[in-house]
């Protein structure tokens, strides 16, 4: 084996420019550190200006691009990957990470109102399509492309007081579906990560009694770490992940099987 060869198998992103959005904490931060220990060069936004600088503290001069702004906003969507193309290139992978819950405003659904819906509908999963209908052109035009969107154990399982995050969340895999056979005769795969129980700053808000429920409706019993999920979205963005699209990856322990 060629030593480039040997290179491109420990470094299989090496060169590539990856997008991923809600990258300042969590799970985002941890894929994009994952992103850069793998050769790419990586564009992140969210809200938290102070944690964006965080999470890409370490990484090589001229490697990254940090733009800090709301992801529901078009506009600023439409900045972020301009910029990403003129300051690092054409956009080869990206990652559809931001998205939440209604926190502090959920509840019961027969207690709801309608805005707070809007609201988790927006940014789970219309921030996915928005971004998604920016650079999709692009990949389609050089034949090659990875995007994968973050759904959650709780589209599938469902969760008492979360009715509209598990709609927003399970339109991310009918979403994910539709363009995987929209684009794979172009080169592009489209693909899901859903995560169960990972421990997150979310996590530091969760009641013990909860936790434990948590990790004892999981087979592998216990919570995993951000890290474990980095390195499935990595997976996806990979040369090995050629012949998968379309498909749900849980991350949950075992939680919920398909």
């Amino acid at each position: 084996m060629t030593e480039l060869a040997q290179k491109s198998l420990r470094r299989p992103l090496a060169g590539q420019v990856v997008i991923v959005t809600g990258a300042a904490h969590g799970i985002g931060a941890a894929t994009a550190r994952r992103f850069l220990a793998e050769g790419a060069r990586v564009a992140a936004a969210d809200l938290d200006r102070a944690g964006l600088e965080a999470a890409l503290k370490d990484a090589p001069a001229g490697s990254t691009l940090a733009m800090a702004g709301d992801c529901t906003d078009a506009a600023f969507l439409q900045e972020f990957v301009a910029k990403t193309e003129a300051e690092l290139g054409p956009v080869s992978v990206l990652f559809n990470n931001v998205g939440q819950s209604a926190r502090e405003r959920g509840g019961p659904f027969l207690e709801s109102e309608e805005a707070v819906w809007r609201f988790v509908i927006e940014v789970s999963l219309l921030t996915a399509m928005r971004t998604s209908r920016l650079v999709a052109p692009g990949m389609r035009e050089r034949g090659y492309g990875r995007i994968i969107n973050m759904s959650s154990n709780s589209a599938f399982a469902g969760e008492a007081s979360l009715v509209d995050y598990a709609a927003a969340k399970m339109g991310v895999v009918g979403f994910t579906r539709g363009l995987a056979r929209e684009l794979a005769p172009h080169g592009i795969t489209v693909n899901v990560v859903a995560p169960g129980a990972i421990r997150t700053r979310a996590h530091d808000k969760i009641p013990p009694a909860t936790l434990a429920q948590l990790k004892a409706a999981t087979p592998a019993g216990f919570v995993a770490e951000v890290e474990d999920v980095a390195g499935v979205v990595a997976f996806l963005a990979g040369p090995d992940a050629r012949f998968i699209t379309g498909q749900t990856l849980l991350i949950d322990g075992g939680r919920w099987m398909i």
